[in-house]
């Protein structure tokens, strides 16, 4: 979540005129992420989040994102509801952008996530993908592999100011994982960006997921591994192996992987890895000015790559079985 477009007071006031959520009290930027613009709207009927969708976005895409998000609430998963419009629309324009307003959860982000909460985590993204089984729309994955090599080339020279050597090293990776990622795994929706600023807790239980605007239709061992990326290193960026036995374990309570799966997990957990880093570099090397955004580091995910690149088999990730 960011700010990049700035709404009048006027235009704000007929946009939220066309809901019937009574007037405006009070709103205010939300400036953590790196997407869209964001907005803590709290209005006469209550406290909601506005958005206004920017950057690699595409409008075409919202239905996909606004439709999932009321599915997967109506099959019991606690996740953001779009709201809909006195037309019945939940999709409408506001300071040129398209924009949505979604109900708000209750829950904090946590900043130090603990085996326990990793191990809801993985409870959570399995139901995720159980609770997607029967969504009728499907997404392709704009940022997976074919994506990789136009995103560092988009990067070009800066890349090396970056960091000395990183050009030759992500180019190796890219070229090793054209050759060698998994294909037939089983697929259906995915969340594809469940960080820890995309889950809330209420003390030590998971109050809600937020942020479905990279969700797609992919493998769902690649989610995972987005996941065991996210929240299982440390500070250090070392791997902590109870964290992602917890998550692992707590996924397959829910969902069992399939031999295929397992043995893939290494090559999808660079993958995963390696994505984030592309697209925290491009982010990097063009932060627009005067944008209310703090990019994100793209070499912790560099060095969270040193660490993948030495694993073959699943249980360096914890897998217990």
């Amino acid at each position: 979540m960011a700010v990049y477009t700035e709404v009048s007071d006027e235009e704000l006031a007929a946009f939220v005129a066309s809901y019937d959520i009574g007037q405006v009290l009070s709103v205010k930027g939300i400036a953590e992420g790196v997407e869209n613009s964001n907005f803590m709207l709290h209005t006469e009927r209550g406290h909601y989040i506005l958005t206004l969708y920017e950057k690699r976005v595409r409008e075409a895409d919202l239905p996909f994102f606004l439709g999932l998000m009321e599915h997967l609430a109506a099959r019991g998963l606690i996740c953001p509801q779009p709201v809909r419009r006195m037309t019945g629309e939940t999709l409408g324009r506001l300071a040129g952008r398209p924009a949505a307003i979604v109900t708000f959860l209750d829950g904090v982000s946590v900043k130090r996530p603990t085996a326990a909460h990793c191990g809801e985590v993985g409870r959570a993204l399995a139901a995720l993908h159980q609770a997607g089984a029967d969504f009728a729309l499907a997404r392709p994955n704009n940022l997976s592999l074919a994506s990789w090599r136009q995103l560092f080339e988009q990067a070009g020279e800066g890349a090396e100011r970056v960091a000395s050597g990183l050009t030759a090293r992500t180019l190796d990776l890219i070229g090793a994982l054209e050759a060698n990622w998994p294909a037939d795994l089983p697929q259906g929706v995915i969340h594809a960006d469940l960080f820890p600023d995309n889950v809330f807790f209420l003390g030590p239980r998971l109050s809600g997921l937020i942020d479905f605007y990279f969700a797609c239709t992919d493998a769902f061992a690649y989610d995972l591994a987005i996941c065991l990326n996210a929240w299982c290193f440390e500070a250090d960026n070392s791997f902590n192996v109870t964290k992602g036995r917890a998550m692992i374990g707590g996924y397959e309570t829910v969902r069992s992987l399939t031999d295929r799966e397992v043995e893939a997990l290494p090559v999808l957990c660079r993958g995963a890895a390696l994505r984030f880093m592309l697209t925290r570099l491009v982010d990097w090397l063009n932060v627009p000015p005067g944008a209310l955004v703090k990019p994100k580091d793209p070499l912790e995910y560099d060095r969270r790559l040193g660490f993948h690149r030495h694993v073959t088999d699943a249980r360096d990730y914890g897998l217990a079985r």
